[in-house]
Order: C-alpha cells, then structure tokens, then sequence
C-alpha cells in the first residue's frame, strides 16, 4: 500500500544540466537545434537505405537500425527537457521518471550491442570474404538485430523493478535532465546496496559488446596487415575508420559517467549525458555519410526523386 501511494503522489524535480539558468539557456538553444537534425539525419539515412537498392546489405542494415535506435534514444529524453524548458516548470512524475530510466538503459544497451553487431560484420566481410554471405544471411543479421534488442530490454528490466521498490524522502531532486539510475540511487533512503551491485553488473554487460568490438578490429588488422597492396589497406581501414569513431565518440562518454563510484557523481556531470544522448545521435548519420560514397549516391538519389516528384 506504501509503495501505490509513492507511485501515485510521488514527483521528482529534474535539476537540468546546470543550476545556473545563464547555462540552462544556452543548452536550450543547443538541444533546440540539435534534436530536429538528429531527427531528419536519422531519418534521411533509414530512406536512402531503404530506396536504395545497392544499399541492401547487411551493414547496411544495421546502420538503418541503429539510426532507428538513435531516434529513440534522443526521444525519450531531449523533448521532456525543452517541455520543462518551455513550461517553467522540472517537475516529472514517478511512473514517468521510471518509464525514461527503462528506455534510456534499454536503448543504451541496445545501441552498444549493435555497434558490436556492426563490428563482427566488418570484421567477417575482411578477414573471410569468400564465406561472408553464408555467415552474415539475412536470418542472421535479423536475429542478431533483435539479439540486441532483447538483451537492452533484459538488462534495463530488473534496474526498473529493484529501483520501483525503493523509498524516496524529502529530497527529490534529481541531479541531471533526465530520470538516470545514478542521481536516483543516490535520492533514496533505502537500503540500495544490491541495487548497486545489479548497478555495475549491468555495466558489466553493456560493456561485453565492447569486447566483442575491440576482438572484432584485433581481426580487421591483423587482416589488414597482410595485405600487400597500400591501396587495399586504405580501403579496409576506411571501411572501418565511421565505425571506429562512432565507437570512441559513445563509449568514451559513457565509460566517463558510469566507469567510477556511485558517490563521486554530481550534477557537473550531466553535461556527459549531453554528449551521448543528444550529441552523439546527431553526429552518426554526418560520420557514416561523409565518409561513404554509396550512402552520398543514395542520398543523392533521395533528393532527386523527392525535388521530381
């Protein structure tokens, strides 16, 4: 009875990015700019595949997915925070506050797991050419898909419940623009012991895709290396070179705020939440295409037909 009448009455107050509102008003004006270009770059990068016919390969594939993950992971949390922005007001209830922690650590997780998906397949179409349509057929570019899927959506599940059953007092604000575990382990009065240790367990297995990348490009260069041709290097390593710095881009913020002990985390931090879950979206579709004359044809090809029609 204690806990539905927490979930009912309960509200906590998302503190922003800074305390400062100087701060807070220029964040604005960026995350104001910065969610719509995530949105249509997203977007254009899902259509130039999908019209495209000679982009209708597994790397491909998985681009389009992770765009799809892209979209949501900056939804869930850009347009609550300009609402609040926009409305004078921070306040975000508790069936709210715990429905944006679920997809924030399942969309974390799958994004990473996907990147790794992207990865092995780098990895497999360098190192075994002649075998990489058996092993990467579309049945199994689908299941690792939703591999990845499943295992966000698994590891953001149990975070969701052991943080459900946790009692609030007094203090409800929460240290970033955003319902994330850290700053709200830190808000309760409970006993929160296990829920740390499920805590980094869970980073333990967002962080196993990372492994998995850095295993997959151990291949690509040893691969890489034997080739005798300098031409041939440059075009396996520019086929990775996107990947490569979509990875450092998102790992490298993320391992910044949750590789360290609970206690050290502040509301100073919340500025590293702005580059993974707004930032770092954006960025992905100018990364994959600049570099990637088949996705600057298709989308070519995308405006043509759209100014023709």
């Amino acid at each position: 009875m204690k806990e539905e009448n927490q979930s009912s009455t309960l509200c906590f107050i998302l503190l922003g990015v800074t305390r400062k509102q100087q701060e807070e008003d220029i964040f604005f004006t960026l995350l104001l700019l910065i969610y719509p270009i995530t949105l249509v770059g997203n977007m254009l990068m899902i259509l130039a595949i999908h019209s495209d016919s000679r982009l209708h390969n597994p790397m491909y594939f998985f681009l389009a997915n992770l765009s799809s993950v892209d979209i949501l992971f900056s939804s869930v949390t850009v347009p609550k925070m300009l609402a609040n922005y926009l409305l004078s007001s921070k306040t975000i209830s508790y069936g709210g506050c715990l429905t944006q922690m679920y997809f924030m650590i399942a969309l974390a997780n799958t994004d990473s797991y996907i990147l790794a998906v992207m990865a092995y397949d780098r990895a497999v179409a360098i190192s075994r050419p002649l075998h990489y349509t058996t092993i990467m057929s579309p049945r199994s570019c689908i299941l690792l898909v939703v591999g990845s899927w499943v295992i966000g959506n698994a590891n953001a599940l149990p975070h969701t419940l052991l943080t459900a059953r946790l009692s609030f007092c007094s203090n409800r604000n929460v240290a970033n623009f955003y319902c994330d575990i850290t700053p709200l382990l830190k808000l309760s009065c409970s006993d929160i012991h296990f829920n740390v240790k499920m805590m980094y367990l869970g980073v333990g297995v967002f962080s196993v895709p990372l492994i998995g990348i850095i295993i997959s490009y151990i291949r690509v260069f040893a691969t890489v290396l034997r080739v005798p041709s300098i031409k041939g290097m440059l075009k396996a390593f520019s086929t990775c070179g996107s990947h490569l710095t979509v990875v450092s881009l998102y790992y490298g913020t993320v391992m910044g705020m949750y590789f360290r002990p609970l206690t050290s985390y502040s509301l100073k931090d919340a500025v590293i939440t702005v580059m993974y879950t707004a930032v770092t979206p954006m960025l992905n579709p100018f990364i994959y295409s600049l570099r990637n004359q088949d996705m600057k044809a298709a989308l070519g090809k995308l405006f043509r037909r759209r100014i023709s029609s």
